[in-house]
């Protein structure tokens, strides 16, 4: 990664160049900084809290359908790694190994986990034993580390990034689904509800499913540059590890069966996802739920009014509920300390002068659009809430709407090409021939399917946009990270 020289405020437009725009964004607003790891980033405070926050809220909700978590070895021994072929070779180029102790070299390479099947389900094979072991439901959260791409961008595509994985195991396939919907459901909750972020679900093909999965579903999310972020999934795994590590249990019959297995997560990248969405020119825009410090209280002039400070310390301990913070400090102006909460993303601003003081007021200032809205003190704990309530339904409206008007449908190759350079998201007949989903990267430039279009019966009679036979399905298709 490129180091960005420091100077206040983001002097990109969000809009003219959106990745260097992205750029200063993380590092003059304090998110991340690079560290001398070539694509290892840095989480500073004001990102981790936020993460933080995401780990809490999906625990209690995974908690309430029963899922435990657990913590398993950074280290996998090659010879376990290796026992489900399609699983190795997809995640080969992105394995780090471990070849030495010391000067000594090891008797067996071990892996850096990219994802940690391989070292979980050992384990699963010898704790589950009988019906009566199932559901096995665990979860870790956990740092992971995949080493083979070109362009390192902070959140979106690093070399080490924080995550969970949910590994569960189940007597029969039709209650693995059911669960499986269910963590979905648990993800969409905090994303949408507390990170305020839209998206679109569904099924990948089969060429861009999880390696060693029957089918993966994931969740994606529009992006300002007309780039798709791939979210939360759900991989249902059907018997293909559980055969591959002798996962093995006794039914009620008393009959030999292999489990049924899911795998989830949610990672660091929501993050990038989140502040690159809402976020605009002068800086981070927090949605509120999720936002640490839910206001700043700026005294105006108070330097010559010790009354002015006093009140707004008052007013910092009546609306502590709302972790505010009161930015005390004389030796830098007004308008520095407003564009310095604006960077940070403080959801909401409260002024405090003298005028304000004779007529019992504050003046708040919504981050998300900069409307001013005078209040008066006595009316602070009821209006608060319900401004921080419109400030994320706001946020959640706008995404949905950014995300809505630029997904167009094409059936013609040259449609589908057009609205790809416009940066948009296109549904578009496609055949299963994975010839054809390489073809489609090629002739658009790097666009690709995202997922199969649920309302697929509709592709009766229609022809793939690729090679021009029936089509199989409908599919979404785009650009993505």
């Amino acid at each position: 990664m490129e180091k960005t020289k420091s100077t206040e405020g983001i002097t990109a437009r969000k809009e003219d160049n959106f990745s260097e725009w992205f750029t200063q964004l993380m590092i003059k607003s304090k998110l991340a900084d690079y560290s001398s790891v070539s694509g290892c980033m840095i989480l500073r405070p004001d990102s981790y809290c936020i993460w933080e926050e995401i780990v809490k809220s999906c625990d209690k909700l995974f908690k309430k359908i029963g899922v435990q978590n657990s913590y398993f070895p950074l280290l996998i021994p090659e010879s376990s790694f290796s026992k489900e072929k399609e699983h190795v070779e997809g995640f080969s180029p992105e394995v780090a190994w471990v070849t030495h102790a010391g000067n000594t070299k090891l008797a067996e390479r071990l892996a850096i986990r990219p994802t940690s099947e391989a070292i979980m389900y050992e384990s699963y094979s010898k704790w589950i034993r009988s019906w009566r072991d199932l559901p096995l439901l665990l979860n870790q959260w956990n740092n992971v580390i995949r080493w083979e791409f070109k362009h390192p961008v902070p959140f979106f595509r690093t070399r080490e990034f924080l995550w969970n994985e949910m590994h569960t195991a189940f007597a029969d396939k039709e209650e693995a689904l059911r669960h499986g919907k269910e963590v979905i459901k648990a993800y969409t909750k905090v994303t949408e509800e507390l990170m305020a972020l839209p998206g679109i679900y569904g099924r990948k093909t089969e060429s861009e499913k999880f390696a060693g999965a029957v089918f993966s579903e994931k969740m994606h999310h529009y992006l300002p540059n007309g780039k798709v972020i791939e979210g939360v999934c759900f991989h249902y795994d059907g018997q293909n590890f559980s055969k591959a590590y002798d996962i093995k249990f006794k039914t009620k019959e008393e009959k030999t069966d292999y489990v049924y297995q899911n795998t989830h997560a949610i990672s660091t990248r929501m993050l990038g996802t989140m502040f690159a969405i809402h976020s605009d020119d002068k800086g981070l825009v927090i949605p509120p739920k999720i936002a640490q410090n839910k206001l700043v209280i700026i005294p105006l002039k108070f330097e010559n009014d010790k009354n002015i400070l006093k009140k707004a310390s008052d007013i910092e301990k009546k609306l502590s509920k709302f972790s505010p913070l009161l930015d005390e400090r004389t030796e830098v102006s007004p308008g520095y300390k407003f564009h310095e909460w604006e960077l940070k993303g403080i959801p909401i601003r409260l002024e405090f002068g003298p005028q304000d003081m004779e007529k019992k007021q504050v003046i708040l200032v919504k981050r998300n659009d900069g409307k001013k809205i005078p209040v008066k003190i006595t009316d602070l704990e009821k209006t608060i809430p319900e401004v921080l309530e419109k400030i994320q339904a706001e946020l959640f409206e706008k995404a949905e709407n950014v995300l809505k008007s630029n997904i167009k449908k094409a059936e013609e190759k040259k449609d589908l090409i057009k609205f790809i350079k416009e940066k948009q998201i296109v549904i578009s007949p496609m055949c299963k021939a994975d010839g054809c989903e390489e073809l489609l990267k090629s002739e658009t430039g790097g666009a690709k399917t995202l997922f199969i279009d649920p309302a697929s019966q509709q592709v009766k009679g229609k022809k793939c946009i690729i090679c021009g036979k029936s089509a199989d399905y409908m599919v979404y298709i785009g650009k993505t990270y």
